[in-house]
């Protein structure tokens, strides 16, 4: 993988670091957020975090990549859970009355109990949850987290384990568990 220096050097270099890491942050975003075209949104905007402002220690470009774009990712998520909560309050007030399929809204909240587990996570487990359910191996995953290969495996079991215990905490029971 291309490596960077202080400032991204020139559209070359810059262009070899998005063609490396785009498709493995996009494939973590997508999973995230659950749509192919917010995930390309959103890791574009994590490319022009990098090359606006590239991290001071490059030697987990990786890493970082995949931390700014959770937290882009996350931004997302908090402004489209506002949107749709101003258009559900909207439409309501509209149709005098609560209206809605019964089938989106348990589909919304058992996105939601997904998402407050995965937060509730440390980073490191929620990385490699993501980084496995976005399609990659052991070794990608090793290489992107700075983790040792023959470690991933035991970290990618504890972090399903307490994502398990922290779903059923929020949601009262185990029915539903997506790992």
């Amino acid at each position: 993988m291309p490596t960077i220096t202080g400032q991204v050097a020139g559209q070359t270099g810059f262009r070899e670091l998005f063609d490396s890491y785009y498709p493995v942050i996009c494939r973590q975003l997508t999973c995230l957020l659950g749509s192919r075209a917010a995930a390309e949104d959103v890791a574009q905007e994590t490319f022009i975090k990098l090359y606006q402002s590239p991290p001071r220690e490059p030697s987990n470009l990786g890493g970082w990549l995949t931390r700014v774009s959770a937290n882009l990712a996350y931004n997302h998520l908090r402004s489209e859970k506002s949107r749709r909560r101003r258009e559900i309050s909207s439409a309501q007030h509209a149709a005098g009355r609560e209206t809605g399929p019964e089938e989106e809204l348990l589909r919304v909240e058992e996105v939601a109990f997904t998402r407050q587990a995965l937060e509730l996570l440390p980073e490191r487990d929620r990385a490699c949850l993501l980084l496995k359910f976005s399609g990659m191996n052991y070794a990608e995953i090793a290489r992107v987290t700075g983790i040792k290969e023959n470690s991933v495996g035991t970290i990618l079991a504890r972090a399903r384990a307490k994502f398990k215990r922290e779903y059923i905490r929020i949601k009262g029971s185990d029915d539903g568990v997506l790992l």
